[in-house]
């Protein structure tokens, strides 16, 4: 490179660098809004010949939909909302008019993260945030019963999913218990360190450890601890420390027997699998959400992914970003000391995301469209929730927030369904009645309309505070013709 444009370069950098350090974060969340959600269509830009209406509204943090054989639609409330707020998650059945039938209920181990219906019956995800996650079948009649126990769901990240595959399997993801492998002082803020002090992230497959440590100040003793990856808060590791691998783990895809019974492993080094969907030729993708600029081991600017999965391969947490070592300088935090791995060595090589998401917009559930009615044949669609700044990172203006649809073939990524506004953000944020913090999406089973599930109001400022019924059920149709 010439010298002269390497010098320029490098002080542009510098400035833009400053000019970011400078300003404050400026996330959707970061205000104090409106705890009434208003509920209007015509706030919500679509393209041409698309049309949006509210199916059912006054939900508790929902988080899936789907549909019985009769096409009847049915949505999942949590029961749980970072923030700590617990509520009782339920399995809802969504009646003519927006009345809303409650099928199931379960106790205080949401979120309930997801939920699809096949050959009869409701499987759900439980993330399991005081015992532990679960895989449930859920009768017609509400009796429910536990395919799979005892999931590491109890951090930060939960049981996500579930989806049947085409060889009649059910598959889900298991996010990580940590950002970046490392417990620390952001986990106590999470709430769960101090109900599982000895909760830690787990390998899929025996790791070695380069024997990298962080240390922190204790949140109850005031005492300074070091902490080394994979290991219990205030345990420090040394170089050429193995950890044992063992199922089930975290920051994985696995799939179960409809009957039930032992999970079996498909591919790990995710941090938050969420969406996973199949496409017509039997491919499953996941959404992956990437790391935070918090916690003991903050990483900077990594976007959120597009997964196509092979199965055993190892897609790179919690050393790698998008591909890339985290070592890079692209994924320093600005004024902070470079990142180190912490894995002696990797246990693969990592592939290539098929696309990249905003950077903290939390890419979530999705599906891929499959009726020309409704169009875009092939592309996926996905739900996202929006950014939790300031806790998970500083952004200098809304992230996410929308819909938007993928172009696999290129990796292009366009909005689909975004609020009418200037400036990008929540509904509460700018003061309308449109998308609030979309989280999932599903079409309906003759491909003809794309549902949405909104979660609702969830403010930063700073604290998380979630707002129980202001969740919304949406469904995009296009007109006949267009």
């Amino acid at each position: 490179m010439n010298r002269r444009i390497a010098v320029v370069s490098t002080v542009v950098l510098l400035v833009l660098g400053g000019c970011y350090s400078m300003r404050p974060s400026s996330g959707g969340g970061q205000r104090v809004a409106s705890e009434v959600r208003s509920v209007q269509p015509g706030d919500v830009a679509l393209p041409s010949g698309y049309r949006i209406e509210a199916v059912a509204s006054g939900l508790t943090f929902p988080t899936g939909v789907t549909f019985d054989d009769s096409g009847r639609a049915y949505v999942v409330e949590s029961g749980y909302s970072y923030g700590e707020s617990f509520t009782t998650p339920r399995l809802l059945r969504i009646e003519p008019g927006g009345a809303h039938t409650v099928v199931a209920s379960g106790g205080r181990n949401g979120p309930w993260t997801g939920v699809t219906f096949h050959a009869g019956n409701f499987y759900v995800a439980e993330g399991g945030e005081l015992e532990g996650g679960r895989i449930l079948r859920i009768t017609p009649d509400g009796q429910t019963t536990a395919l799979v126990s005892g999931l590491p769901s109890m951090g930060d990240h939960h049981t996500n999913g579930p989806v049947v595959g085409p060889d009649g399997m059910l598959y889900f993801g298991q996010g990580v218990a940590t950002n970046s492998g490392v417990v620390g002082p952001d986990n106590a803020m999470f709430g769960w360190l101090k109900r599982k002090p000895d909760f830690h992230d787990i390998p899929c497959q025996d790791i070695t450890l380069a024997g990298r440590n962080y240390e922190s100040s204790d949140a109850q003793s005031g005492k300074i601890v070091s902490t080394g990856a994979y290991l219990p808060y205030g345990t420090p590791s040394s170089p050429g420390q193995v950890i044992k691998g063992q199922l089930p783990c975290g920051g994985s895809v696995m799939r179960v027997s409809l009957a039930g019974g032992t999970p079996e492993l498909i591919a790990w080094g995710f941090r938050n699998p969420f969406g996973l969907a199949f496409n017509r030729d039997g491919q499953l993708y996941v959404s992956d959400n990437a790391y935070d600029d918090r916690g003991s081991r903050p990483v900077w600017g990594s976007a959120d992914v597009l997964w196509r999965v092979t199965q055993g391969a190892w897609f790179g947490w919690p050393d790698y970003a998008e591909g890339r070592a985290v070592t890079s300088a692209d994924f320093r935090p600005p004024g902070k000391a470079p990142i180190d791995a912490v894995l002696q060595r990797p246990p693969g090589t990592p592939p290539q995301p098929v696309a990249r998401f905003g950077v903290h917009s939390s890419s979530d559930g999705m599906d891929f469209s499959r009726d020309a009615a409704f169009g875009h044949v092939g592309q996926l669609f996905v739900a996202q929730f929006g950014d939790q700044a300031p806790v998970t990172g500083k952004v200098l203006g809304p992230v996410g927030f929308k819909v938007v649809r993928v172009n696999l073939g290129n990796g292009v990524i366009e909005d689909f369904a975004v609020n009418r506004s200037p400036a990008n953000g929540p509904a509460s944020r700018l003061g309308s009645g449109g998308l609030e913090r979309p989280v999932a999406v599903h079409f309906s089973p003759d491909g003809r309309a794309l549902y949405v599930v909104d979660f609702g109001i969830l403010m930063q400022k700073p604290d998380t505070s979630p707002v129980q019924g202001t969740g919304v059920l949406w469904r995009i149709t296009r007109e006949a013709g267009r």
